[in-house]
């Protein structure tokens, strides 16, 4: 293999376990070939570069990735593209699922799951928190389907017989075969979770996050390192104005070496700029939330990010921006689904439109009331270009080219 050759495999194999830091053999086989093949060189790499580890065995490769915070709530679970987001509940479900798991046999029924959490969920402690599952409502079987279909996705479970929607009917059962390895790899805390005794949830989850300090200045500027490049690999974009003064320091000084490693293993293309770095994916195939999108909810986001980028910086009350949706509601009615110029339809569109400038790093909430439009918002912006092709120069609209992820 040449020189050329094995570094395509490499990128392959790293940007599959980007997108996917949990691949197994039933549901990832061809992109779990590559990292087979190239594990020694990947697991020093993300070693060195992140301080994740690589775990590769016979039937999934596990890249533990730790995020760099713990403030990031846009991109929550979700059981498939388009579907709703997990809340409370569902997670409370997920984790009680995979405790039920944990000691259920080689094989299990929907059923006999559901069974194991109801008399997880059984414990006072739940109820005092304001926790409680019947499991007699066919919205709450849905949140039980929504967490199997996630595990599903992930291979710690895998169909043998049945539908999850005959459960849903209450008109029959599922048999899933229960994929250990699987299920031991899918917790990435440095400590395991029944050890934490602090109180409140953001204490509890700082110190599931905690790592080591350094205490060498080597020792410091490997973590300051990683921590940034953590963030360039997982964050659509990354503000100095987010970092601390040690780490927007280093940053400015190692930009350029740390981001040509990025490149060379990933493909991802940096952009820099006086506000920040964005590692754009020429490919597309390094994010869960893509922009632009077709249809009408893609076309709405679009258009908003257009209204927002000549207003960087300002904070625009969500009051203008439904009625901005409202105006483009009438002006393209002919285009858009039907019903997005009835009461309530603009609250709808613009909640949908927030949640991914909000996952891509485009804007952020300044109150209640009101967003406020970040620097990365100008790349949406459109302007006259001018193009001479030898006759009389002609003018189009454009906006920038590249996703962010």
């Amino acid at each position: 293999m040449d020189s050329q050759e094995e570094q395509a495999q490499r990128r392959r194999a790293m940007r599959a376990l980007l997108a996917k830091p949990l691949l197994t053999v039933v549901a990832d086989e061809d992109a779990l070939r590559p990292v087979r093949r190239h594990a020694a060189y990947l697991r020093d790499w993300f070693a060195a570069e992140t301080g994740w580890r690589l775990l590769v065995d016979a039937e999934s490769a596990r890249l533990f990735k730790v995020s760099a915070t713990t403030e990031d709530a846009t991109h929550p679970a979700r059981d498939g593209k388009g579907r709703a987001p997990f809340g409370r509940r569902r997670y409370v479900l997920l984790c009680l699922a995979l405790a039920v798991l944990e000691r259920a046999d080689a094989q299990v029924t929907l059923g006999r799951l559901a069974e194991g959490v109801l008399v997880a969920a059984g414990d006072p402690e739940f109820a005092a928190a304001g926790v409680e599952f019947t499991l007699s409502r066919r919205d709450e079987r849905a949140d039980l389907v929504a967490v199997v279909r996630v595990l599903l996705a992930w291979g710690a479970l895998e169909r043998v017989a049945g539908e999850e929607d005959s459960y849903l009917g209450d008109t029959g059962d599922v048999l899933y075969d229960v994929r250990r390895r699987v299920l031991a790899a899918l917790l990435t805390t440095g400590r395991g979770p029944s050890t934490v005794t602090e109180p409140g949830f953001e204490q509890r989850l700082a110190v599931l996050s905690a790592e080591s300090v350094p205490d060498t200045e080597d020792l410091r500027r490997r973590t300051l390192r990683h921590q940034l490049t953590r963030r360039l690999l997982d964050d659509p974009v990354l503000y100095y104005d987010d970092l601390t003064d040690d780490e927007r320091a280093y940053l400015i000084n190692q930009r350029t070496a740390i981001t040509r490693r990025i490149e060379q293993a990933t493909g991802l293309v940096a952009e820099m700029r006086a506000e920040g770095i964005a590692m754009v994916d020429p490919d597309d195939d390094l994010t869960d939330v893509r922009m632009p999108e077709q249809r009408t909810d893609g076309h709405v986001t679009l258009l908003i990010a257009e209204y927002l980028s000549g207003r960087v910086g300002e904070p625009v009350l969500l009051d203008t921006l439904r009625a901005q949706v409202r105006a483009l509601a009438r002006q393209h009615t002919s285009y858009w689904r039907r019903g997005v110029t009835e009461p309530g339809a603009d609250t709808e569109l613009l909640e949908i439109a927030l949640t991914t400038l909000r996952a891509l790093r485009l804007v952020a909430d300044s109150a209640p009331d009101a967003v406020r439009a970040l620097p990365a918002i100008s790349r949406y912006s459109v302007r006259e270009a001018v193009i001479r092709d030898g006759s009389e120069p002609r003018t189009r609209r454009t906006t920038r080219k590249g996703r962010l992820r």
